[in-house]
């Protein structure tokens, strides 16, 4: 049986999570509880005991538990970490490592996964402090479960309600579905957009926000697979530890930034919006128009990442492309997988350019046909043949990154098969 500790903290949403606890007995997980000294002014322990059939905690200094060092066995023993909901104070006494009672020691003691769904006043929320706290617990591997734009417990309207229940409750599910399923496997990811300059000051650049990727590496990482990402100008905050995180700016810089951290992977994913030119001579002072009446660039071809992986050497087992396109989707999509030697595509439909910093994209997978080897499709006059896809429609992009997953997973069930059988 799975065992889910639920910390929870000072805020009116603290009823709310009542209902999560009853949700989860349902589906037979065992539910422990801690309540902070601010949360038991709302709800009781003997309440809070009496849906969880589990004693709460509330003290950190309770003899009985502390003869058998409790805050150890409680960040040990149990599989997750829900705080719900996650107040402005417990955010920035976390996000410090302060360890001053029962739920905070915990937590600097734990080395299970943590989901945190926040619940406070817009104003505290938006407010640079509690962001840059957010942005720290993320870059641990904290999940941030976002609170909802409503009318909130002050009276006023805006973000800072408590997550719908049944969204955390998923979110709690899809990681216990999915816990361990990549461990040990080493993944690259390409994410978000490159400038290419042509002065000091300008660059030519695209919309792409990074989302699917930040989507891509949250999931893998609740897989337990190693993840490290090629971060090109996202602003969005990266839920993986900074030392796994490379940020870069042009597409040189990508493609250089890839041939590093190549070595040993197991799957790579390029998600990045890559440009596919560069300016052959871009100034090094800012370009004034006044010298100038008409602006000629000349440009030249930026080197093709995912190419380089695809056929290089030491490549990874697994290689995954983005797609975006405008028309002829999955013509192109084969056409991509093939030149450059994928295992699958994914190929988007741009939709005139809504997909880019939307939740939501439109996808098909395009993977190779593992009926067939590697050979037969290098010798096939009719590639399309030894090609499957799949017409997955309007997703969101948490949806498309679970698809992505299952897909690898996939993969390598495959590949041991063929290992057995040969």
């Amino acid at each position: 049986m799975k065992k889910i500790l639920i910390i929870i903290t000072g805020s009116v949403a603290c009823y709310k999570t009542l209902d999560l606890i009853r949700l989860l007995r349902k589906k037979n997980y065992q539910v422990n509880c801690i309540l902070t000294k601010s949360a038991s002014e709302f709800i009781s322990p003997l309440l809070v005991s009496s849906l969880s059939a589990t004693p709460t905690y509330h003290q950190l200094f309770a003899l009985d538990d502390e003869v058998k060092m409790g805050h150890i066995r409680l960040a040990r023993e149990n599989d997750l970490i829900v705080i719900a909901p996650a107040s402005a104070d417990f955010i920035a006494k976390i996000a410090h490592g302060n360890a001053d009672d029962l739920a905070s020691c915990v937590v600097l003691a734990s080395d299970k996964k943590i989901i945190l769904a926040p619940a406070m006043n817009e104003k505290m929320w938006l407010n640079d402090i509690t962001s840059q706290n957010l942005k720290k617990l993320t870059e641990q591997g904290i999940e941030i479960i976002e609170p909802e734009n409503d009318l909130l417990a002050c009276g006023e309207v805006g973000i800072g309600k408590m997550a719908n229940i049944e969204k955390i409750f998923e979110e709690i599910e899809n990681f216990l579905a999915i816990e361990n399923l990549l461990s040990g496997k080493k993944i690259l990811i390409t994410a978000g957009s490159t400038r290419e300059m042509i002065d000091s000051v300008r660059f030519i650049g695209n919309n792409s926000s990074g989302k699917q990727g930040i989507a891509l590496a949250k999931i893998l990482k609740q897989a337990n697979a190693q993840v490290t990402m090629i971060a090109g100008n996202i602003v969005l905050p990266i839920p993986l530890e900074s030392t796994n995180v490379k940020r870069v700016t042009s597409a040189q810089q990508m493609f250089d930034a890839v041939k590093e951290n190549l070595h040993g992977i197991d799957v790579f994913i390029g998600c990045a919006a890559v440009a596919d030119f560069k300016i052959k001579n871009p100034s090094y002072d800012k370009i004034k128009k006044n010298i100038l009446k008409n602006l000629a660039l000349e440009f030249e071809l930026n080197p093709d990442i995912l190419e380089f992986v695809g056929n290089n050497p030491n490549r990874p087992e697994m290689v995954i492309g983005f797609c975006a396109e405008s028309q002829n989707l999955l013509a192109n999509a084969k056409d991509k997988l093939l030149k450059k030697n994928c295992d699958m595509i994914i190929a988007n439909d741009i939709e005139q350019g809504k997909i880019f910093g939307s939740d939501f994209t439109k996808a098909i997978i395009v993977e190779k046909n593992f009926l067939i080897n590697s050979k037969d499709l290098e010798m096939s006059s009719k590639p399309d043949k030894s090609i499957v896809s799949n017409d997955l429609g309007k997703v969101s992009k948490q949806q498309l990154a679970l698809v992505i997953l299952n897909k690898i997973k996939e993969f390598f069930v495959k590949i041991n098969n063929l290992q057995e059988t040969n």
